[in-house]
């Protein structure tokens, strides 16, 4: 053998040597996979840094009892159907997606709470979620009523005085057969102490159930209200919110109800956005049982209709701004305070550009204090604005000012601020007395990851 010959044998030839990467591409690498591991998969159990720590101790309310199931709308082995029953003497109340492509079962609650209640009947609620029965035409309206005479026929109360509501993917048919098929084992469970599962089974997108209560002492006796609520994405309500369950033991008219839960709805559920997406299926359905031992309120003028209202705000306020701190993918919760508006609807127009503007949220998600994306969004909001009478303050701070940036302004204070996961955007017009809040949440990349492939 020659020298400088290799030598070889029997055994396969040695592998060749990998070419060097680059520094360039070994970066390159490093952090593809960093960013896939920061991406959690579909299945992992995900919960929103702002969920509360745990579910509330809701009281139970006389009157109503739950009951959900596992129908297998989209997913098997998942609870994704509530029923609750509501005794004789219940009056119903209710606001609705003013979406001009309403679901289904949007368009037979309202047109069954338009007319005269018979409160001598029970009435029932049932919902499903993995569905939203919105844009099936004549499919939709038949499920609707297959659904709804089902939960009747059930509970043997008129179909009339059932309401239902769907939550999920837009434009497939309703698997109504499925529900039906555990609606008799359902119903045998109804039990009062089942709000908790309730809210569970009303859950998509959402990753903790949602609920509130408040109670107080009116002439004869307390007065308890107890709400769930389900809402992630698709959240810049016309209304009220994705779907809202309220219930209490009050005595009122539907009518007094109505009044009541319409006067609330705008510093609540339509004061909050996710993503300036308006639901299809949005419903809020309030229901008071009488079971209380105070007295009916009869008029709305009185001490204690006040006392409800301010109770009800309250449920209401907590489950709404819930939706937000559950926003897909949030990792911050954002109160836009808007003040020294020439109007209300000028305050309304300001707080909604600021908390719906991309480049707001996505500055917000990086805890960059870019107070010029607000200056942008007072801008664009084609409300009354003039730039040397704007305030901006981040928390506390003012940032700018008579139309500057602020001479105390902290590049350093404003950052360390930004790490907050609870924020509070203050901008002043200078023009008026109006004001408005609303809250919403960041944007980050998680919100396109179940967005992304939200039907797979």
């Amino acid at each position: 053998m020659a020298k400088g010959d290799k030598k070889t044998s029997g055994k396969a030839d040695a592998k060749p040597k990998k070419d060097k990467k680059s520094k360039a591409e070994k970066l390159a690498h490093k952090m593809a996979k960093k960013a896939k591991e920061a991406v959690p998969t579909k299945s992992a159990p995900i919960v929103s840094p702002l969920a509360p720590a745990s579910f509330p101790d809701l009281p139970e309310i006389g009157g109503v009892e739950f009951a959900s199931a596992a129908a297998g709308v989209k997913y098997r082995g998942r609870t994704d159907v509530m029923v609750a029953r509501l005794a004789r003497g219940t009056s119903v109340a209710g606001v609705f997606t003013r979406s001009s492509t309403r679901a289904a079962c949007i368009l037979d609650c309202q047109s069954k709470l338009s007319g005269k209640q018979d409160t001598t009947q029970g009435a029932a609620i049932i919902v499903n979620s993995g569905n939203a029965n919105a844009f099936t035409g004549a499919a939709g309206l038949e499920a609707v009523d297959r659904l709804t005479g089902a939960v009747a026929e059930a509970l043997s109360i008129p179909a009339s005085r059932v309401f239902s509501s769907s939550t999920g993917v837009i434009g497939e048919p309703l698997p109504w057969e499925r529900i039906t098929a555990v609606l008799s084992d359902t119903v045998s469970r109804l039990d009062t102490g089942g709000v908790a599962e309730a809210a569970r089974a009303i859950m998509t997108t959402d990753t903790f159930p949602k609920g509130a209560s408040a109670e107080f002492e009116a002439d004869g006796g307390k007065i308890r209200i107890t709400g769930i609520a389900k809402g992630s994405g698709m959240i810049a309500p016309d209304m009220a919110t994705m779907l809202v369950y309220i219930f209490t033991d009050a005595a009122i008219s539907p009518e007094h109800l109505q009044k009541l839960l319409s006067r609330q709805v705008d510093d609540t559920f339509n004061a909050i956005t996710v993503d300036s997406d308006t639901s299809t299926s949005d419903a809020l359905i309030l229901a008071a049982t009488g079971k209380s031992d105070a007295a009916p309120i009869s008029d709305l003028r009185s001490k204690e209709a006040r006392a409800f209202s301010d109770a009800l705000g309250d449920v209401m306020r907590d489950l709404a701004q819930q939706v937000v701190m559950d926003g897909e993918g949030a990792t911050k919760f954002v109160e836009v305070q808007v003040t020294g508006a020439e109007s209300r609807k000028d305050a309304h127009k300001v707080a909604m550009a600021i908390a719906n503007s991309p480049l707001v949220k996505t500055a917000i998600a990086g805890e960059d204090a870019n107070w010029g994306r607000v200056v942008m969004a007072v801008g664009k909001s084609g409300a009354k604005a003039d730039r040397d009478r704007l305030t901006i303050r981040f928390g506390d701070m003012v940032l700018a000012e008579n139309g500057w940036r602020a001479p105390s302004y902290d590049e350093e204070k404003a950052s360390a601020y930004m790490k907050r996961d609870r924020l509070v955007l203050g901008v002043d017009l200078g023009l008026g007395d109006a004001s408005r809040t609303v809250w919403t949440c960041d944007l980050t990349h998680r919100y396109i990851d179940i967005n992304a492939d939200y039907r797979s």
